[in-house]
């Protein structure tokens, strides 16, 4: 007797692959011969054929998945669009992902939810870049099954050379990315041969069915056979005398009465009651939606990770992963975003890019930058050590995202490969002296006056007033400007998008450092992106940190010119000249805003004492605190 489909248990798949490889037609097929499709869904698929099909009088199945308006008009998949289907042996949710290279974020986004990959190919074009990268990302995402539906079989004559040549490109490109299955089949979507049924027209081929192929796939990973793992969704206080943590147990058992631990700080309990939807529970395990009761009180945040104390994860603040880059704003090293594993939000940076992958030889290719779409291997840094598993291991602990601080956009998907162990033994060192003490000394309060602007704008002028007034006042200070820093300290940046990411972060730690010197830190760089500014911000205490713009326009900077890197820079002899072929991000709300764009004929001790009356604000909210 066959199984019911609860039985066989679910499995849950994703088809991608190359723009018009027939992903959308494939999943309508399996839905059409299943009756997925209610009697007014299939008279609206009638009438949408005609007015959006492609398969000129017949019925378009495509459209039965793409349902986007958008998607429609161009024939194209664009979001991610989940259907769930059932045949007498097994029950699937499926995952129809875009082909487009511009929404590789989203096929990620279906692949990191699924057991199994569809890989489509087009029998008349063979494998494509877009093939070979949603090939790779199922494998960094962890899919070890693949399906390869060499589709529109019936528009090269059913030819079984072409569907060998092409199972041969890709057995070939796979062979290093550590698939445990791949199941090959001719196909033709549109009309249904070897999907739903056996066709006549591919004698030569023996194989399953794809719809066979997906009923027999072995993908279950028997999460509950490892350690246990939870992350903390919310910390449940309906009540005073009740205090539980929720969340979706992401692997292995967990029972009353066994110990359990938070894996960051280290502090222990154990487990007193189990709560499910429908009551208390004896046990539970992976994808159980529970909430925890403990026999002690312990300081649990939500983001925690809880084990058991004899299966703790690795915790470090720096790990090697594998990331798969999605934003539009390519990756530079050092800059901040915001990384969330599990429930946990915290700021990190990507400290190291150490190579990027060749989509057509898996060649590791020497990279700087991450543009979107590419996939690299690189270190990450987090605020504050964190839980994880290697990915291999456990994809519930080891997979994270990296989010822009500024756009909340995801910027990244990572799988965690190993911790970084080179400073997890160095500890901050405690000094006898605060950076108040320091201050009070000088008689002055501790402070970082940021100058941003373009080359030639005023910055260093204004600077180097400012701190003859404090000197003047008897104020302690130092001055940084970005021209004697770049002899010195950072000779060895260029100016790279990268290069210039990285001279912030070290003349903001520089500048850290004088503070708690108790100096007034007067710095004058460009530092065009706002993220770095607002990275150096971070670096202090509220209040220590004043960032002041100074707003002369461009065409004013280009006039006045006084090195003559404008006339160089617009005759392409300086590349990556900031104004002219790489972009200034103007503060949205600075602390401060000086503007110098007198006229030619102001000069002298008439200047002088203009720029002394702008900088009166900014002396007097110094010395006054």
């Amino acid at each position: 007797m066959a199984a019911s489909p609860t039985e066989a248990g679910l499995l849950r798949f994703l088809t991608c692959g190359s723009v018009d490889d027939g992903k959308s037609t494939l999943i309508g097929r399996l839905l059409y011969d299943f009756l997925q499709v209610y009697e007014d869904q299939l008279s609206a698929l009638v009438k949408d054929s005609l007015r959006h099909g492609t398969t000129g009088e017949e019925v378009d199945l495509a459209l039965l998945v793409d349902g986007l308006e958008a998607e429609r008009e161009q024939g194209i998949t664009i979001d991610v669009a989940y259907r769930y289907f059932a045949t007498p042996r097994r029950s699937f949710i499926v995952a129809d992902t875009p082909g487009h290279e511009q929404y590789t974020r989203n096929m990620a986004t279906g692949a990191s939810h699924s057991d199994l990959a569809v890989i489509l190919v087009d029998a008349r074009k063979g494998l494509l870049t877009q093939t070979r990268r949603h090939a790779t990302i199922c494998s960094l995402l962890g899919l070890r099954h693949i399906i390869l539906a060499v589709n529109k079989i019936d528009l090269v004559g059913f030819d079984e050379a072409t569907f060998s040549r092409i199972v041969a490109d890709f057995a070939a490109f796979c062979s290093n990315l550590g698939f445990t299955s791949l199941t090959a089949i001719p196909v033709s979507a549109r009309h249904g041969d070897n999907v739903t049924r056996r066709s006549d027209h591919s004698p030569w081929y023996s194989g399953l069915t794809l719809i066979e192929a997906l009923e027999q796939a072995d993908v279950e990973a028997d999460r509950a056979a490892k350690p246990f793992r939870f992350f903390v969704q919310w910390v449940n206080r309906p009540r005073d005398d009740f205090r539980g943590y929720s969340g979706t147990v992401n692997s292995g058992v967990i029972r009353t009465g066994e110990p359990i631990i938070v894996t960051a700080s280290g502090r222990a309990s154990r487990v007193h009651a189990i709560h499910g939807p429908d009551g208390e529970l004896a046990v539970a395990s992976a994808g159980d939606a529970i909430t925890l009761t403990l026999e002690d009180e312990i300081d649990i945040a939500r983001g925690a990770l809880l084990s058991k104390p004899d299966q703790r994860p690795i915790t470090a603040d720096q790990f090697c992963a594998n990331l798969v880059w999605l934003a539009e704003q390519p990756l530079l090293p050092n800059r901040d975003y915001l990384l969330r594993i599990g429930t946990l939000w915290l700021p990190a940076r990507v400290t190291l890019i150490k190579h990027k992958l060749s989509f057509e030889t898996h060649e590791h290719l020497a990279a700087r930058r991450l543009e979107i779409n590419e996939i690299g291997v690189a270190n990450v840094s987090v605020s504050a050590p964190i839980s994880f598993d290697v990915y291999d291991d456990n994809k519930e602990t080891g997979a994270f995202i990296l989010v822009d601080r500024f756009t909340h956009e995801t910027a990244a998907a990572g799988m965690i490969l190993h911790p970084l162990r080179r400073a997890t033994n160095i500890h901050p060192e405690a000094a006898l002296l605060e950076k108040s003490s320091r201050a009070l000394m000088k008689g002055q309060k501790a402070s970082c006056v940021w100058f941003t602007g373009l080359s030639a704008s005023g910055k260093s002028t204004f600077a180097k007033e400012l701190e003859l007034m404090l000197h003047e006042a008897a104020r302690h200070t130092m001055l940084l400007d970005g021209d004697n820093v770049r002899h010195g300290l950072n000779r060895d940046l260029g100016f790279t998008d990268a290069d210039r990411v990285e001279n912030i972060r070290r003349v903001g730690e520089v500048s850290k450092l004088m503070t708690e010197a108790g100096l007034i830190v007067l710095c004058s760089f460009i530092s065009p992106f706002k993220a770095e500014r607002e990275m150096v911000r971070g670096m202090f205490a509220s209040g220590e940190f004043l960032e002041v713009f100074v707003d002369t326009g461009l065409e004013e900077c280009i006039r006045r010119d006084p090195k003559g890197l404008y006339a160089k820079a617009i005759k392409g002899e300086i590349p990556n000249f900031t104004g002219v072929n790489s972009p200034y991000e103007l503060p949205e709300k600075p602390d401060f805003r000086l503007t110098s764009n007198a006229a030619p004929e102001v000069a002298g001790e008439a200047l002088r004492m203009r720029i002394r009356a702008q900088l009166k604000p900014l002396m007097e909210a110094l010395i006054s605190r």
